[in-house]
């Protein structure tokens, strides 16, 4: 997954963070989902994890629930995600 210059500027527009760092696949992704049922449309959620598996589940989920990844970066040994509600 490709770094997305934008993605440390899109920090300043978070409205909630989810810390899914040492947690196993599947449940950064279902722990994302359920957050972003809670959150209104076009509001943003910023990702922190540590399962490798997490990137081609998010991409995908994106892609599945119209729920756009807006940049996905690596720093330091960590995945950082931010998805915007649909």
């Amino acid at each position: 997954m490709a770094a997305d210059p934008t993605a440390l500027k899109i920090d300043h527009d978070v409205s909630r963070t989810l810390d899914a760092r040492g947690l196993s696949c599947p449940l950064p992704l279902l722990k994302t989902k359920l957050e972003l049922n809670t959150m209104k449309a076009d509001e943003v959620l910023h990702v922190l994890a540590t399962d490798a598996g997490s990137q081609r589940d998010l991409q995908r989920f994106s892609e599945l629930s119209g729920n756009k990844l807006i940049a996905a970066e690596i720093l330091d040994d960590e995945f950082h995600y931010w998805l915007r509600k649909r």
